[in-house]
């Protein structure tokens, strides 16, 4: 198990993925929004997202949950 989380304060932009899809290694889970850029959040290992922590439009803080995989 596998948890993904923020490593900066941002905006959830969008979320690409969802609870029971299954990722790769390099997938991008979400995109953060921090001063104007855009910051994809990419899975660290393979499996299956059990948990999608955020929702568009959230403010999310260093450390913040973002996605568990297993």
């Amino acid at each position: 198990m596998a948890e993904v989380r923020a490593e900066m304060v941002a905006n959830v932009w969008q979320v690409v993925a969802s609870e029971g899809d299954q990722v790769a290694d390099g997938d991008t889970l979400v995109i953060l929004e921090s001063m104007k850029m855009e910051i994809p959040v990419l899975a660290e290992s393979a499996g299956t997202i059990a948990t999608m922590a955020v929702a568009e439009g959230d403010v999310i803080q260093e450390g913040d949950l973002i996605a568990v995989i297993e």
